[in-house]
């Protein structure tokens, strides 16, 4: 790497990485001081230990390879798990460097969106119809995508109400997405 790309990689405002196969090759400081960790023990260790559960990395995994797949890059907002076990939400996005092979080897950078979204006990099946709703779909779409039935995405719904103290679904995707609220 050449001193001026260098001097960007470790200074850039943003968590950053260099991945090969979903696992570490190369992080920057600010990404390592985002999960609570060194620099070195991040390398060579798979992302997997950064999310919330191996399913939720798996289900991740899925849909980002075949999103590259198809344009090369991919990017979300999700639930991080960092070193200390705390659970923050973080804007993730990707570039495939081997399009054929989308996560043979890429670059991604990481975002902690923890001072703009609020995080709080949900299980994962709550964390996807939240992340559906802020997207804007509707029951129905959320139901379809995620290949359960309305009413479940309505108990959910409901599950997500109380435990963002929400009055409705306006007030709760206001809360999801972290706008602020006016006094």
């Amino acid at each position: 790497m050449d001193n001026l790309a260098k001097i960007a990689f470790e200074h850039a405002p943003i968590g950053m990485i260099y991945s090969e196969e979903r696992v570490i090759r190369l992080c920057n400081p600010r990404f390592a001081a985002m999960f609570g960790y060194e620099m070195t023990a991040l390398q060579g260790v798979s992302l997997s230990k950064l999310y919330p559960t191996s399913d939720e990395f798996k289900r991740i995994g899925a849909l980002g390879v075949a999103q590259m797949a198809r344009t090369g890059s991919y990017a979300d907002e999700r639930i991080m798990r960092r070193r200390s076990g705390a659970l923050f939400w973080c804007r993730v996005r990707g570039q495939s460097l081997t399009p054929d092979t989308p996560f043979a080897k890429a670059v991604w950078s990481f975002a902690d969106l923890s001072d703009e979204r609020p995080t709080t006990d949900l299980t994962m099946r709550e964390r996807q119809v939240a992340k559906m709703m802020v997207e804007g779909q509707t029951t129905k779409e959320i139901a379809h995508g995620l290949d359960i039935s309305p009413r479940t995405v309505e108990v959910h719904r409901a599950n997500l109400l109380k435990k963002m103290d929400a009055r409705n679904s306006l007030e709760l995707v206001v809360r999801l997405a972290g706008i602020p609220q006016l006094a």
